[in-house]
């Protein structure tokens, strides 16, 4: 088992992932690289992020990619119950940054983007650690969270010392600094409106900026 590198909330920024991701020593055979959601909304590349990702799935043996809400919000506005919220969330500059990719064409996605979209995870579990974008509702088996709070949650479970039996890795909620509990780390720390993107690598816990 080689190391794990978990990567914050993107939003866009295209250009932190790739400067980050030069920053990082990964054995592409051994090592595991995990993605907690938000790759979309509110920056400008969102397109070149998610083309960032899908090449990265080819080279490195080991990638995870976690659903983040603007994902999930996507989706919907896409298969269209809920197009409202999306645009009321960053989706405008997505969709911008996918017309501008489009060169005309009447379906500005492309379906390997698409395919990816509906590919992501809800959580990711290894002997350790639990990777989730937002966070877990105490008691609560993992198998038996509800979506919503996989996805949505942030004080109920920020707040919480409960022991989730392994140490939890989220993102979401963005902070200044990586939030380090004894049961959770946070690693959003608000890349797209001005702060760093974050990487911690495991099991050494060590942080990596950009």
């Amino acid at each position: 088992m080689g190391n794990i590198f978990a990567i914050g909330d993107i939003h866009g920024s295209a250009d932190k992932l790739i400067a980050l991701a030069e920053k990082l020593a990964i054995d592409f055979e051994n090592d595991t690289l995990v993605f907690v959601g938000d790759y979309i909304d509110r920056g400008p590349a969102s397109f070149e992020v998610v083309e960032y990702l899908l090449h990265l799935k080819k080279r490195c043996r080991n990638v995870v990619c976690l659903k983040g809400n603007h994902e999930d919000m996507f989706l919907n506005y896409i298969d269209g119950p809920d197009k409202l919220t999306y645009m009321m969330n960053g989706g405008k500059d997505t969709l911008e940054s996918y017309l501008r990719k489009s060169s005309g064409n009447q379906t500005p996605i492309p379906p390997e983007h698409i395919a990816f979209f509906r590919s992501l995870l809800p959580y990711y579990e290894t002997e350790d650690y639990i990777f989730v974008h937002a966070g877990l509702r105490e008691n609560i088996p993992l198998k038996m969270q509800e979506p919503d709070d996989l996805l949505w949650i942030r004080n109920e479970f920020i707040d919480s010392d409960y022991d989730f039996g392994k140490m939890v890795i989220f993102g979401h909620t963005p902070f200044l600094e990586p939030l380090m509990r004894p049961n959770k780390v946070g690693i959003d720390t608000g890349a797209v409106y001005g702060n760093k993107l974050t990487c911690l690598k495991l099991p050494d816990f060590e942080f990596y900026f950009e």
